[in-house]
């Protein structure tokens, strides 16, 4: 078994065949399968599987205890994602533990692999959710109202899964037993194919966060319904999409986004009532909502414009990310010096540095593309990564 191997077993698991890629949400059929199958490969290994009260898997090699040593990532994507981003992270850790047990190790540490529930937010919009539940960074009864675009809640989604709702939330008794927290995942840029390097280890996260704009007008006809007549919201947002590439532009290394707009009620030939668009915005250091604030006066100044209205919600926000210092230098150290990187995409990793010592090591992405279906890491470079994942696991859990 490889880390590899391991990929290629789940290749066919949540294709999508309109958006191309995957698209594997939480507690969807595909994400389900993909739990099993992890549950499944970890008990070959021999590992305790056990699911937290946020629906995060916990495979416990030896006795579960404080100060554990644990790795993993998630199996979940954006809708139409790439094969690797999350999933990377699972194989190479389930990889890494047959690697060490081959050669007789037995960490004197508690080791455990986790997956972490609705990293990428696919279906609930909160990224990380199963561990900012788990560090009590989100309120538990907001995220138990979370509702997917066909209006279950995450409430009816866990308990669907067999899980109670009622307990979902800050978990410290759990929390409490990592020790330290190492994170493998595809790299989401073009850096080290140019630095000649397979793996890196990360060294911060730029701040993020993502809110939604929902731009208020009146639905109509569109035929019958004069120019001059009309409270259309799609004006307003499309003006507030060409405003945040703007005003991004004009920051120093900002990026902002609208990947996601949706018209009420959608018909071709109907003025929209409603229509929702999400920003995702990212800026190093304190100037991601100010960012934010100068999007949102342009789209309040469109919208009454328009005779319109618009309400703006923050649904998640992390500051810059910093891993740990120690953490990181071992690593680099173990590693024989691999360049540091670092990166404006979000990871569990990042909600428990704030909380525990974290890092992170990157396996080489030619393309530079990530969230999508061009998504890549060569065979070699995967079981690089998990070999020197192993190695840095080993001199960890000793």
């Amino acid at each position: 078994m490889t880390a590899s191997s391991l990929l290629e077993e789940i290749s066919d698991v949540g294709r999508d065949p309109k958006r191309g890629g995957y698209s594997r949400h939480a507690f969807d059929a595909a994400e389900t399968e993909l739990r099993a199958w992890f549950v499944e490969r970890a008990g070959r290994l021999g590992l305790g599987v056990e699911t937290d009260r946020n629906g995060n898997i916990w495979a416990w090699w030896g006795t579960p205890g404080p100060d554990a040593v644990v790795t993993g990532s998630h199996l979940d994507s954006v809708p139409g994602g790439g094969a690797f981003d999350g999933p990377l992270g699972v194989a190479s850790a389930l990889d890494a533990v047959e690697i060490l047990q081959a050669k007789g190790f037995r960490p004197a540490k508690p080791f455990a692999v986790v997956v972490f529930a609705e990293e990428e937010g696919g279906r609930f919009g909160v990224p990380c959710l199963g561990s900012r539940l788990l560090t009590g960074t989100i309120d538990a009864d907001k995220a138990r109202g979370l509702r997917d675009p066909d209006g279950v809640t995450f409430a009816e989604a866990a308990a669907k899964s067999g899980f109670d709702p009622e307990l979902v939330g800050r978990d410290p008794e759990r929390l409490g037993l990592i020790g330290r927290f190492l994170e493998l995942h595809v790299e989401q840029g073009r850096g080290l194919i140019d630095l000649g390097s397979p793996v890196a280890v990360g060294n911060t996260v730029i701040a993020h966060g993502r809110w939604r704009f929902s731009f208020h007008g009146q639905g109509n006809h569109a035929g019958a319904t004069l120019i001059g007549d009309r409270r259309d919201p799609m004006i307003p947002a499309a003006e507030t999409v060409l405003a945040v590439r703007k005003l991004a532009k004009a920051t120093a290394d900002a990026r902002a986004t609208v990947g996601r707009l949706i018209p009420v009620p959608g018909g071709t030939n109907v003025i929209a009532s409603t229509v929702d668009l999400w920003l995702d915005a990212r800026v190093p250091g304190t100037s991601t909502p100010e960012l934010v604030a100068e999007i949102a006066k342009l789209a309040e100044e469109a919208a009454g414009q328009e005779g319109c209205r618009v309400e703006v919600t923050r649904e998640s926000y992390s500051d810059d990310v910093i891993f740990d210092d120690a953490l990181r230098r071992d690593l680099g150290t173990w590693l024989g010096g691999p360049p540091e990187l670092p990166t404006g995409a979000g990871h569990d990793a990042a909600i428990l540095a704030g909380f525990v010592p974290s890092g992170m090591l990157y396996v080489r992405n030619p393309t530079g593309i990530s969230h999508s279906p061009e998504e890549f890491s060569e065979a070699e470079d995967v079981d690089h990564g998990a070999r020197a994942l192993a190695g840095v696991l080993e001199k960890l859990s000793t």
